[in-house]
């Protein structure tokens, strides 16, 4: 089984052909980055559409049982998920909206402060807002994961320990092998695994030790050595692979409305579009080589077996449905 628990791609019909050339059995994807509730209502129609057109490719996931029909029929479940929790807006009644529309994780921020926490580029870091604790609550009741991948260290840290359900870092990487801006620190990715909840390994240049020049060796190693460190059970792959997206959507991705100015991200002044990928991930089809370097790490079958999926499917199992 391969899950990869975080996408952002322009999605296509080559992009759903190579999903299933890649043996991807589910894949969480961004529908929303800085959209209201209505606009992450069209996205959610724009996705239907894709349902009704390619049903031969893709099925929509809501449970993790739909994993297992779409690997039986060769397809590929898509979860949906939030990286800002701006479709909710100031509505704690929409939690429980959303999560009806299909929505699995929501991160309590982007990069920036939100209404419920505080974003990883943010000078100060006050931690879980007043209505950050009663949404984390309401997200507990309903199903729908809290995901800190770019959520600042307080806040990423309280969120651990104010949820009564394990939340998730659905794609970022630990910040002593690489240290970019959102990468995680020892203390966080411990309060989080802890408690239960799992790291997702980026693929995202920016976030690897030598950019797109990483190798596959030294990520492999570094997935090791954080498997050895917090728990072989609480590590899984979210890629964030962004492929085939225009220049344009990182200004949006990083933007939105809040800005007048470009903000440049973790990425260079001089190159403030998408990094390349490395040559041993260019888009689905390379799952294969991510299993073939676990393995030469000399992790067994049923670890690497646990990191290309079966870890994350436990985790939607557990977590995506409402609580009793």
């Amino acid at each position: 089984m391969r899950i990869d628990n975080l996408q952002y791609a322009n999605w296509s019909e080559k992009v759903f052909r190579q999903m299933r050339e890649g043996s991807v059995d589910a894949v969480h994807v961004t529908i929303a980055y800085h959209e209201n509730f209505r606009e992450t209502v069209l996205n959610v129609e724009q996705w239907n559409r894709w349902f009704e057109q390619y049903p031969d490719l893709i099925i929509k996931g809501l449970w993790a049982s739909d994993i297992d029909r779409a690997k039986a029929e060769g397809k590929t479940a898509i979860f949906f998920g939030f990286q800002n929790p701006s479709p909710i807006e100031d509505d704690i009644g929409l939690v429980e909206i959303v999560h009806t529309l299909g929505a699995r994780f929501m991160q309590l921020t982007y990069n920036n402060q939100s209404l419920l926490a505080t974003g990883c580029y943010e000078a100060e870091d006050t931690g879980i807002t007043r209505m950050g604790r009663q949404v984390i609550k309401e997200m507990n009741r309903v199903g729908l994961v809290v995901d800190m991948s770019h959520s600042a260290d307080r806040s990423t840290i309280e969120a651990a320990d104010i949820s009564e359900r394990p939340i998730a870092i659905t794609h970022a990487n630990p910040h002593d092998w690489h240290p970019a801006l959102r990468n995680k620190r020892d203390d966080v990715i411990r309060a989080v695994t802890e408690a239960g909840g799992m790291l997702g390994f980026s693929l995202y240049p920016h976030h690897l030790k030598g950019g797109a020049d990483c190798t596959l060796n030294d990520f492999c190693a570094a997935v090791a050595r954080t498997a050895e460190r917090y728990g072989t059970d609480k590590i899984g792959i979210g890629s964030d692979l962004c492929q085939d997206q225009p220049d344009s959507v990182v200004e949006w991705m990083r933007v939105g409305r809040w800005s007048k100015e470009i903000d440049h991200g973790e990425g260079s002044a001089a190159a403030p579009g998408f990094p390349p990928q490395p040559d041993w991930f260019r888009d689905n089809r390379d799952f294969g080589n991510i299993e073939d370097g676990l393995r030469a790490t000399g992790m067994n079958a049923e670890e690497v077996a646990g990191i290309m999926g079966g870890n994350w499917y436990r985790f939607y199992a557990d977590n995506f449905s409402p609580k009793p």
